[in-house]
């Protein structure tokens, strides 16, 4: 029988110390503000508490954060994947500066990109006048769900670049030299080995998605229905003065948020571990 060891021999001396540093920081960043803001949760009357996540506002904002968070990252995948193939297959003039463009959402600052958003897809922007008065972008879930896409495609594009580059060619050949149709080939050969690129992008950019607040309060409204959770937060944050319970009521909103996105995650590690088995690691 084997023996477990707690550790594998290391050339690089210092095991203890790193480990314990490892365990340190992360309790110190990760665990204790969550356990914060679990007990300040649970400082609340139960009855306050499912009055607070029970309530119309909150349920609305909870669908759309979550929903248009998963929409805007499948349809990230969907995009990134292409952006990601045409960059790696194809030589074209200005793909270097296409391919720098795709980190755009990683540098500006979030208010700018939502202020950019915000205006551009308004009734007198540049794009939302083409749909106004009959569809109305900004300040409803539509405007939400394009500023998500908008910060979400390059997790997905940087996710399955570098797969793609490292996508043997000779396979398709061999794929197609044996009679494969090209629709075969892509989806026996191609996305099999790309698939766990793609879940973790997606994960990444749903991630990213349910918590952004900077980019989309610009765009985003305030009535139920068009509001999001982080907004949500923001405004029982603002009455900390005068409401005695809207510090409580903040933390319990964001930890019925984190439980919702951990589940949601931990659903997507399991189909991602899975699929890692199935088809080899990233």
């Amino acid at each position: 029988m084997a023996r477990f060891r707690f550790r594998e021999p290391s050339i690089i001396p210092g095991f203890r110390m790193a480990f314990g540093f490892t365990i340190a920081y992360l309790a110190i960043i990760v665990l204790i503000p969550i356990a914060g803001l679990f007990l300040k949760t649970f400082e609340l009357d139960w009855a306050t508490f499912e009055r607070i996540v029970t309530g119309p506002r909150f349920l609305a904002a909870l669908k759309l954060s979550f929903g248009a968070s998963a929409l805007a990252a499948l349809f990230n995948v969907v995009i990134g994947v292409v952006i990601a193939w045409v960059l790696v297959r194809y030589r074209f003039p200005g793909r270097r500066l296409l391919d720098a463009i795709i980190d755009l959402p990683f540098a500006l600052p979030t208010a700018v990109a939502g202020i950019s958003l915000g205006w551009v897809y308004s009734p007198n922007g540049w794009i939302g006048r083409l749909f106004a008065p009959d569809i109305m972008i900004s300040y409803t879930p539509i405007g939400v769900w394009i500023a998500l896409v908008f910060i979400g495609l390059p997790f997905v594009v940087r996710t399955v670049q570098p797969v793609l580059e490292d996508l043997d060619r000779q396979v398709e050949e061999a794929a197609a030299t044996l009679g494969a149709r090209r629709f075969t080939t892509i989806r026996r050969v191609i996305l099999p080995t790309l698939l766990p690129a793609i879940l973790t992008g997606f994960a990444l950019a749903f991630a990213r998605a349910v918590g952004e607040y900077g980019s989309v309060i610009f765009i985003a409204g305030t009535g139920t229905g068009v509001t999001i959770l982080p907004v949500l937060i923001v405004e029982w944050l603002a009455q900390r003065g005068h409401n005695a319970i809207a510090l409580h009521a903040a933390a319990a909103i964001a930890a019925v948020m984190l439980m919702v996105s951990f589940a949601i995650l931990l659903a997507i590690n399991l189909i991602q571990a899975w699929s890692n088995r199935r088809f080899g690691r990233v």
